[in-house]
Parts: structure tokens; C-alpha cells; sequence
């Protein structure tokens, strides 16, 4: 099931998101409790880790830190806002591709080049922050739950856009066809992983391993269509040339979709613009 992020109070979320300074609160005094709200985060993306989305709860992630979900809320207004701090936190893992450049000790850096440069010289940092991307929502596919429609908003969020933007700038694409590339790149990357994490999950909801689950339709297919490669002489011809573990073959068609949207931006680059 879909998971709409931005549900919760927005001056709240976004003020934990962006490490606000807590409001004083009134009528408390005594000792701070003893916990954070980097700990919850780091609980519940534990708990979503090891036990999936539908595991998160306050109170699973109270269990996990040894506390009741009622000492959570001094913290965390509520599920919500924690969703939305948990996505950006893992996001974050992206963050070492965000760091801007080091500007020289002897001046100011130099300014890019006018038009577009050769594709070797910005492919390679887009490719970094495409496994990246993609790595990040392996370790944690309870992420591909939430929805895109609703952004986060959170500074992880937007620095790995802002990472993308920046490794396709000297492309020297306009600002229409770089909002598609960008596109494509992030709904493809998300795309493979969430096939990937589906993959990987679907043995254990099923009860079935992907190797006997082939095995059965593959042997039934070949009753049912004995003409199989003669009606599908093209698809027949991809399988044997693509054969091998699933997982590698995974990562291969990452590799290779990437490479093939790579260079169609890098043709788009070299075309003349679109007439208005």
C-alpha cells in the first residue's frame, strides 16, 4: 500500500526536518528525558529495516528503545512526522555526493563552459549518484513505499536533487529538457529498486523461491506453447543472451538502462533546441 508523506503537522515536521530550535516547553521542569529525537529515527528505521513498513508503529519503535510510545511524543508529534524523518535520514546516506565543490585557495573556481561538454565528463558523476540512489533503496525498500507525489521536503531530499542537478548541469541542457532528464533518471532508478526489493521479498510473502516458481510456469509454458521460440523468436533470442543469475542480470539491466538513458541525454545535449 502506498504511503503519502507530509501527512502530519507541516510547522512541526518541517521544523524537525530542518533542526529548528525546540520551543521552550511550559509546565515541564525536572531532568530531560533520556532520549532524541535522533534515537526514534534511528529506531524506526530499524524496526521498518528488519520488519517492513507495515511493522512501524510508535509503539513497535517505543519496544525497540525500551520505552512506551507515550515517552515518544514529547519528541515526535506522531507517526507521520517520524515517516517523514525517517525518509529523509535514509536519503542522507546519499549526502556524500552532495557536498559542494572545494573552491581553490589561490581564487574563486573556474566558470564552466558555455555550451555543452563532452558527455565523459558528467556521466561518470551521474552514474555515481544513480548506484547510489539505488543502493540507498536496497538497504531500505520500506522507502519505495512512499509516495513521490507528495515530496518531503526534508534537506537530505533535496540535496540528492540538488547532487543530480549538478553532475547534469555541464551537460548544458535546458531547463525544459533537464526537468525530464532528471525525471527519467529518478523514476528509473526507483523503478528497477522497487522490482529489485520486490524480487528479494516475494520468496518469503510466498512460501515459493523464484527458482521453483520458474520451474513450474517454464515446464507448464513449454506443454501449453511447444511453438513458443517461433512465435516469439525475438524474446526467445533476449532470454538465452541474457541468461544467467537473476541478481546479476539485475544489475546488468541497471547498468545498461542507465548507460542508454545517458547517452539519449547526451544526444538531447548535442541537438540543436526545441523551436518554441
Amino acid at each position: 500500500m502506498t504511503v503519502y508523506a507530509g501527512q502530519g503537522d507541516a510547522r512541526r515536521s518541517l521544523a524537525l526536518l530542518w533542526g529548528a530550535p525546540e520551543e521552550p516547553r511550559t509546565g515541564r521542569s525536572g531532568p530531560k528525558p533520556g532520549l532524541s529525537v535522533d534515537a526514534i529515527v534511528s529506531a524506526g528505521i530499524a524496526v521498518a529495516d528488519s520488519e517492513g513498513m507495515d511493522a512501524l508503529s510508535m509503539r513497535a519503535v517505543g519496544e525497540r528503545l525500551g520505552r512506551t510510545a507515550m515517552a515518544l511524543y514529547t519528541y515526535v508529534p506522531g507517526k507521520a512526522e517520524l515517516l517523514d524523518l525517517m525518509h529523509d535520514r535514509a536519503l542522507a546516506e546519499l549526502a556524500e555526493l552532495a557536498e559542494p565543490p572545494v573552491e581553490s585557495p589561490v581564487g574563486p573556481p573556474a566558470e564552466p563552459p558555455a555550451g555543452p561538454v563532452a558527455p565523459e565528463e558528467w556521466r561518470a558523476a551521474v552514474t555515481a549518484w544513480a548506484e547510489a540512489l539505488y543502493a540507498c533503496y536496497l538497504r531500505h525498500p520500506w522507502v519505495l513505499r512512499i509516495s513521490q507525489a507528495r515530496p518531503v521536503l526534508g534537506p537530505a531530499e533535496l540535496a540528492a536533487m540538488e547532487t543530480l542537478l549538478r553532475a547534469l548541469k555541464p551537460a548544458g541542457l535546458d531547463p525544459q529538457r533537464l526537468r525530464g532528464a532528471v525525471t527519467a533518471l529518478w523514476q528509473f532508478v526507483r523503478g528497477l529498486a522497487a522490482t529489485a526489493a520486490e524480487t528479494r521479498a516475494a520468496a518469503a510473502a510466498t512460501g515459493v523461491s523464484d527458482e521453483d516458481w520458474w520451474i513450474a510456469r517454464s515446464t507448464r509454458l513449454a506443454e501449453l506453447a511447444p511453438d513458443f521460440a517461433s512465435r516469439f523468436p525475438l524474446l526467445t533470442g533476449l532470454q538465452g543472451a541474457t541468461g544467467g543469475a537473476p541478481e546479476a542480470g539485475r544489475r546488468e539491466a541497471f547498468r545498461t538502462g542507465l548507460a542508454v538513458l545517458l547517452d539519449g541525454v547526451a544526444a538531447t545535449a548535442a541537438a540543436p533546441p526545441a523551436s518554441a
